[in-house]
């Protein structure tokens, strides 16, 4: 790929103008216009092929990035009746107060990953599997919070 390219993710178009002026600068010099003709045809050759390799690298190095990041993602299962805790991505800057809120009770589970849960005052919601975890404790007066961290 060329350097500008890289930058900026699209291809370079010189303008007509300028090549115009290189084949007259050419013709100007009593140069040969087939060898310098053939000579840009192997060098835009050369390129397209310097960037056919490019191209197959990155998409290599994609696949391998993405096994490492496919590696380390666990699937969480839930089911109906289960208690999860859901993460409060709104409090970053109190440090005192949990970033977990809950127990919540799963009350339908959806085929994306999506959790139908319910709270104490029996109001239903939705939210993304991702956003929860597991509630390991009594459900009553006495709250015993376990989360597992997965790292």
């Amino acid at each position: 790929m060329s350097s500008y390219q890289l930058v900026l993710g699209k291809s370079c178009h010189l303008p007509v103008e300028l090549e115009h002026k290189a084949m007259w600068t050419l013709k100007k010099l009593n140069l040969d216009w087939d060898v310098a003709a053939n000579l840009r045809v192997a060098h835009l050759n050369k390129l397209d092929e310097f960037r056919y390799h490019a191209y197959a690298s990155s998409s290599l190095y994609k696949e391998k990035m993405k096994c490492i990041h496919d590696k380390y993602i666990w699937n969480k299962y839930f089911k109906v009746r289960d208690f999860v805790l859901l993460f409060n991505s709104r409090l970053r800057m109190l440090k005192l107060k949990s970033m977990w809120s809950g127990p919540f009770e799963i009350v339908g589970v959806t085929s994306f990953g999506v959790l139908d849960l319910k709270n104490k005052n029996n109001e239903v919601f939705r939210v993304t599997g991702h956003r929860v975890n597991l509630y390991l404790g009594k459900v009553g007066d006495s709250h015993v919070v376990a989360v597992i961290y997965f790292t």
